[in-house]
């Protein structure tokens, strides 16, 4: 059990994803400061009206995209080991929280939702005219390398942070991406009859 700064926010941070952030709450600033001088983490935790969350995500700033003259920052984060938030600490500016690791069961993806995923992935980034690739990840963490490089919706972003099989969790991924191309050749083939006014075009 170890403490750790907390930043709450509405929006979750999946393991190996890389998100933006703009610090601008004093607290917040120490906190990512501090940080960022001391090559340290912080835990960023999902929070509503409802509170924190129990499962976050560690987060390390790779880089300080801006630094403003009143102290506020941009900075590119990464999303590294999860934990689960044990209780509330105090004596900070910042939220601090007694935290625990959450580690996966014995539970590997199969060969098959590995290549399912693999070509879903490839297919959609061919559709979108999208330009990422996919980076060489660990065999427990291909879901999370997936799943962070599409807009998912919070909810779903929970249960994947939420899930200790990595099997389970692929699978999951694997439906997520056959929605999501479902939706990008929607919205291509709605494109393409605007384009036409809905008509064929039989030529001159």
């Amino acid at each position: 059990m170890t403490e750790l700064g907390l930043f709450p926010l509405a929006m979750v941070l999946l393991p190996t994803e890389l998100a933006p952030l703009h610090i601008f709450e004093e607290r917040y600033k120490e906190l990512i400061g501090e940080c960022v001088s001391r090559d340290e983490e912080f835990g960023l935790v999902y929070a509503d009206d409802d509170g924190m969350r129990e499962i976050g995500t560690r987060a390390g700033v790779v880089e300080v995209l801006a630094q403003f003259e009143d102290g506020r920052l941009d900075v590119l984060v990464e999303g590294r080991e999860r934990f689960r938030l044990l209780e509330l600490t105090s004596g900070r500016s910042y939220s601090t929280g007694a935290v625990s690791p959450v580690v996966d069961g014995d539970d590997p993806a199969e060969l098959a939702s590995v290549e399912r995923a693999l070509a879903l992935f490839d297919r959609l980034r061919q559709l979108s005219g999208s330009d990422v690739d996919v980076p060489d990840a660990n065999p427990g963490q291909l879901s999370y390398v997936l799943a962070g490089r599409v807009e998912l919706a919070l909810e779903a972003k929970l249960e994947l942070i939420e899930q200790i099989s990595e099997r389970v969790r692929l699978d999951r991924v694997c439906e997520l991406l056959e929605g999501a191309l479902a939706t990008v050749e929607r919205q291509r083939l709605a494109a393409e009859r605007a384009a036409t006014n809905g008509r064929v075009d039989l030529g001159s």
